[in-house]
């Protein structure tokens, strides 16, 4: 992530955000879920590519982290 995101409590109420940005994680990633390309969400929340790449490697961190168990049938 190269320190791109970042947590402050007194940005965007703590959430993680592109740093020297308030565009917050779920923001990027939620735009490419829903089909923005990535050139797409750099012009719309000037960011750069490589916040982009942050964003989702902060995101896959943090899914890499959770723990996984089958619901009972």
């Amino acid at each position: 992530m190269n320190g791109r995101v970042i947590v402050d409590p007194k940005i965007c109420h703590g959430k993680p955000v592109i740093r020297g940005t308030r565009v917050p994680v779920t923001v990027v990633v939620g735009g490419l879920a829903s089909g923005m390309t990535p050139a797409e969400i750099e012009r719309e929340y000037a960011v750069t590519a490589d916040d982009i790449r942050a964003a989702l490697e902060f995101a896959n961190a943090l899914i890499e982290r959770e723990q996984y168990h089958p619901l009972p049938s």
